[in-house]
């Protein structure tokens, strides 16, 4: 009973594996207004500092190699603010397969009165590895699968662009704008599919002390549904954010983030799934970490919403 149950996951996230290769293989995290860089390479520089952010998402924990992923992400405008320059890392790992991506991103800023307008350019590569040598068969000879470790090197790259200003953002952006197939059989539809993103949010004031900030991110990709995020965040005193999202037919998120200090910042979020994965699994957690370097002499004109 004990194998059957292992060789009925293996074959789940294998085929997990397969579907993130050709539908939603881009990560989506709940945190994508506080990490704009890990979607658009048009938003570096859009804090006006060096900027650097670590996170990290652990999917539908209990499960046994469900979906694990963590970016890092650094960028700061140059000295005529003109141009910015950014660095995004970024592995994820499902199931017996693993995949490390690196990308250098420049941006051109235009300065208009009531905001400023970015456009981005990004390139890099994904190194993908999936480890089939690992998979436990509980039948010899099975042809259903192949005992090959595959490896490919996927060179890329994505364009954007960016407007915000003290209150309101909006972005469109292509990350990835090749569609390089992934190592496998002749024919197989496994490859890098495009996928467009539109988020936008605006800051309301309700009170002195309070504030209302709601997002929305629109994902499209090929061979997949479109993924629809609304997302609601309250601005307490300047120091504690408070929010909730709906993912279309995936997921309820509740989240938080404290800015311990004027330059750092940390934030948490929880996904309770909404589909029949609530059964087996024990929700999804999300980890966030947040440094702007500020000299101590030069506080920040505007507080940085977005």
């Amino acid at each position: 009973m004990k194998c059957l149950i292992q060789w009925g996951l293996s074959v789940c996230l294998i085929f997990a594996s397969v579907v993130m290769s050709y539908g939603q293989q881009q990560a989506m995290y709940t945190q994508y207004m506080f990490n704009g860089l890990a979607i658009n390479p048009a938003y570096a520089g859009s804090q006006e500092t060096l900027s650097l952010t670590a996170l990290g998402r652990e999917q539908w924990m209990g499960l046994e190699g469900a979906p694990s992923s963590q970016t890092f992400s650094a960028h700061a405008p140059l000295n005529n603010r003109k141009i910015a320059l950014g660095l995004l890392l970024t592995h994820d790992e499902i199931g017996v397969t693993n995949q490390y991506g690196a990308y250098a991103i420049y941006a051109y800023r235009i300065k208009f009165s009531k905001g400023t307008l970015s456009t981005g350019l990004q390139a890099g590569f994904n190194s993908y590895r999936a480890n089939f040598s690992q998979v436990f068969v509980p039948q010899d000879g099975d042809g259903s699968f192949t005992s090959d470790d595959l490896r490919s090197f996927l060179p890329n790259f994505g364009a954007g662009a960016y407007y915000s200003n003290s209150r309101f953002y909006a972005g469109f952006s292509l990350p990835l704008l090749l569609t390089n197939a992934y190592p496998g059989e002749e024919g197989s539809l496994a490859k890098q599919y495009r996928h467009w993103f539109l988020s936008s949010g605006y800051v309301f004031d309700l009170s002195s002390q309070l504030k209302l900030k709601p997002n929305l991110l629109i994902k499209a990709v090929e061979g997949a549904p479109l993924e629809v995020d609304i997302n609601a965040n309250l601005l307490i005193k300047e120091l504690v954010w408070v929010g909730v999202s709906y993912r279309s037919l995936d997921a309820l998120s509740f989240l938080l983030e404290f800015e311990v200090t004027p330059q750092f910042r940390f934030g948490y979020a929880y996904d309770h799934a909404l589909t029949e994965m609530q059964t087996v699994q024990n929700g999804t957690h999300e980890l966030m970490l947040n440094y702007r370097f500020m000299k101590k002499d030069k506080k920040m004109l505007t507080p940085r919403y977005f």
